[in-house]
């Protein structure tokens, strides 16, 4: 198999990614930036021990080892495997970062194989969206077809109208992101002079303001605005800067639906403390007024606590013509990738899907090498990248 990244910025490697990992050296990516497989629907987490060849294509087991929305690949339980991710770390430099989405209701199971696999969990990412549909089952309707027959149709009628209006899920509106890390060898300043690794962008990932901003707690250039602290409290030398707002560990899509969640008046609110009086360390709504008895001012702006946050929103383009379920806003992955990849580095896809990870790659000026089993996928990939710049596959027997 190459090792080297074809056309100087994209490799794509073809077949399983338990496969083709095994067969990469070591230490060898700055970042692995993924989206793997939910499984919403897994054959192996509702029968454990059932043999998938022998399942029929009729009934619930036949149903749910098809996968989300009628996908095999989403039916299995690779992304729950710590040996999934141990490969991936056999193959990313010490002290590399691992961005993997994952689904709120099973994304314990993702994050547990993470961290038994050897990485240091770091945080925990949301990223909120307004367009999530709910699949629920209807109760009332449910009841209402009990029995056709008329002996017991009055019956099931008034059973029915008992749970008018209950169903048996919520709208899905967020998606965690798991941010982990691979040990460092040695300290952080060290991976940094050795491979580049171990701190992320924080700079790079602001949220931008045209507030000017001073130094505050922890001398972080977004606790503070030019002359709203409170009295008595020192700048530490900072002058104001308008680099932006320290990034969060929530991304929104920028929907009104979301937007409308967050306090209207987050300025207004939040009172800016002294320091060292736990009293007034509140957040949205604990206050009232310009200045309580203790002196403490309160700030003056107003806007949106979502003005706080990195927005991105998906688009027509992001899909680039694939029917893939799942795809994720470019600007979304040119943030992460922003985050966790230093400067020219290499950028490790083990569920490649469509490439949106490799584009937003190359818009940030980074490389980036993909695994795709799914032969429709890998089309995909050639055809979004298309012509003389589209990557050739890579099988294990080259």
């Amino acid at each position: 198999m190459r090792s080297h990244l074809a056309n100087g910025d994209i490799c794509l490697h073809a077949g399983d990614c338990l496969d083709v990992l095994a067969t990469l050296p070591p230490d060898r990516f700055d970042a692995c930036v993924t989206d793997p497989p939910y499984h919403f629907a897994s054959i192996i987490k509702r029968w454990s021990g059932v043999d998938p060849s022998s399942r029929s294509s009729a009934g619930a087991m036949g149903r749910h080892s098809r996968g989300f929305m009628g996908q095999t690949w989403d039916g299995g339980d690779i992304a729950f495997r710590p040996e999934t991710w141990a490969a991936v770390l056999r193959v990313l430099k010490p002290g590399a970062h691992l961005v993997a989405f994952g689904a709120p209701k099973n994304v314990h199971r993702l994050t547990c194989a993470i961290e038994d696999a050897g990485f240091e969990v770091r945080d925990q990412l949301m990223w909120l969206f307004g367009t999530g549909f709910p699949k629920s089952y209807d109760a009332e309707k449910a009841l209402g077809k009990v029995t056709e027959s008329d002996l017991f149709r009055e019956a099931a009628a008034a059973a029915s109208d008992k749970w008018a209006g209950w169903g048996t899920a919520l709208k899905p509106a967020y998606e965690p992101i798991v941010l982990a890390r691979k040990p460092l060898a040695g300290t952080v300043q060290e991976c940094l002079r050795e491979h580049g690794t171990g701190a992320i962008n924080i700079d790079a990932c602001r949220v931008a303001t045209d507030e000017a901003l001073v130094g505050g707690a922890g001398l972080l250039r977004s606790h503070y605005r030019d002359g709203k602290q409170a009295p008595g409290v020192e700048r530490n030398g900072f002058e104001p800067s308008t680099a932006g707002r320290w990034p969060a560990n929530i991304l929104h899509d920028g929907s009104e639906e979301v937007v409308g969640v967050f306090p209207a008046q987050a300025g207004a609110q939040a009172p800016g403390h002294r320091r060292g009086s736990d009293k007034f360390r509140s957040v949205y709504g604990a206050f009232a007024g310009d200045v309580d008895e203790a002196g403490s001012t309160f700030r003056g702006d107003s806007g949106s606590a979502a003005r706080f946050f990195y927005c991105a929103k998906a688009t027509k383009a992001d899909r680039a013509g694939s029917k893939h379920p799942t795809v994720k806003p470019i600007a979304l992955m040119r943030w992460l990738c922003r985050l966790v990849v230093p400067p020219g580095g290499v950028i490790l896809d083990p569920f490649a899907g469509t490439g949106t990870t490799a584009a937003a790659a190359i818009a940030e000026g980074l490389r980036a090498e993909l695994i795709e089993r799914e032969e429709a996928y890998r089309a995909d990939i050639v055809r979004r990248f298309g012509g003389d710049d589209a990557p050739p596959v890579v099988t294990a027997a080259e």
